[in-house]
């Protein structure tokens, strides 16, 4: 189990480049540019709006025919909308131990979707069927909340990325379960940037039945949006009309999980903008280059063992508690699994590479003083 210890506070009017997490970058220029060319005349309210639309068509570019995207406020929020839509009452969630549902949520999918999770300890962060089946027991017995989805991260909370073939094992596996698949998607495009691969690739082609888009950590203000790409699995709408009632279905759970912006054209700007031009894409392939030369040069420092292999633009170590106390004072980044002195050092699309020699260099002077 990790934990999470803020980095202290910086100086006031010092300037701040760490990694603590993506979260803490600003807004990409071209969605803000996006968010001013937003800001002009009226538009509908509730999604009623001309980007809004415009967002629909960039995500069936992306997702297929059949993808409808709801944009929300923030991941949790994205997540919660997404394990209601495809759960009933008496369903619960299946996920790795180390899932952000599970870990950093706050308890918002038992508070607001009112499910069970049912976690299962994995080395790397990624769930297999046979993973899955240490939950997925007890069918039909009326005392045991009923497994009725399975939750993937891509990006998983380790820093590790599933293969197109390993979402696939996983979603054969649970639909003949009779179970569906959600697929956490807050670093989707660093994934996809990792496997070189498209957006559909490791999603809709791949089995997921719904999956959300994370914009906020790839150089958004604040947005994220759930996408579904199979209609059947959603629950049915008003009578009960599957395809005609899945779209109604998720709307009126969004809006019911205060998840409906009003002015909703600033939301779904932001992320047309990052589907525009492949924004998403080189944004998170800056982000993950910065971290592959972060794992190499702080990797190679006697004094620091990398826990997981990098794969996306997280880089998760050991290193001695008065070391990272002295690096953290120039370098914010967060502890992540205290009993172990591990830590968790995030890139993001702004990361440059004298952020990461600087990083680097401050790592290896405090390794050399701790030795003096």
């Amino acid at each position: 189990m990790h934990e999470l210890r803020l980095p202290d506070a910086p100086a006031e009017g010092r300037r701040v480049r760490g990694f603590a997490s993506d979260n803490y970058a600003g807004v990409h220029p071209e969605v803000l540019a996006a968010l001013g060319q937003a800001n002009v005349d009226h538009e509908p309210a509730y999604g009623d709006d001309s980007w809004t639309a415009r967002l629909q068509g960039l995500v069936r570019t992306e997702f297929g025919e059949q993808a409808e995207a709801f944009p929300v406020f923030n991941g949790t929020g994205a997540n919660v909308l997404a394990l209601q839509a495809l759960l009933a009452p008496w369903g619960a969630v299946i996920c790795a131990e180390s899932a952000h549902i599970h870990q950093d949520e706050g308890g918002a999918p038992e508070r607001i979707a009112h499910t069970k999770l049912y976690t299962v300890p994995t080395e790397d962060g990624k769930l297999t069927p046979e993973l899955i089946d240490l939950q997925a027991h007890g069918i039909g017995f009326v005392h045991r909340a009923q497994p009725a989805v399975v939750e993937i991260a891509q990006v998983t909370e380790l820093g590790t990325v599933y293969t197109a073939e390993e979402v696939r094992a996983v979603t054969d596996h649970a639909h003949s379960r009779g179970m569906s698949v959600y697929m956490d998607g807050a670093r989707l495009a660093n994934a996809a940037a990792a496997l070189g691969s498209s957006l559909r690739s490791f999603t809709v082609d791949a089995g997921v039945d719904v999956v959300s888009f994370g914009g906020t950590k790839n150089g958004a203000l604040g947005a994220e949006m759930v996408v579904v790409l199979n209609p059947d699995a959603v629950l049915s709408g008003p009578g009960g009309r599957r395809h005609e009632g899945a779209g109604q279905a998720v709307g009126y759970l969004r809006k019911a999980s205060m998840q409906l912006a009003s002015k909703m054209r600033f939301v779904s700007a932001q992320l047309v903008a990052l589907l525009t031009d492949e924004l998403w894409l080189r944004s998170a392939r800056h982000a993950n280059t910065m971290a592959a030369r972060l794992a190499a040069g702080a990797g190679a420092l006697d004094g620091v063992t990398l826990t997981q292999t990098p794969q996306a633009n997280q880089v998760l170590a050991v290193l001695d508690p008065t070391v990272a106390a002295d690096v953290r004072t120039a370098y914010p980044f967060y502890d992540w699994d205290v009993p172990r002195n591990e830590v968790r050092w995030m890139t993001s699309w702004d990361t440059t590479e004298q952020d990461v020699d600087g990083f680097v260099s401050a790592l290896s002077a405090a390794l050399s003083a701790g030795r003096v």
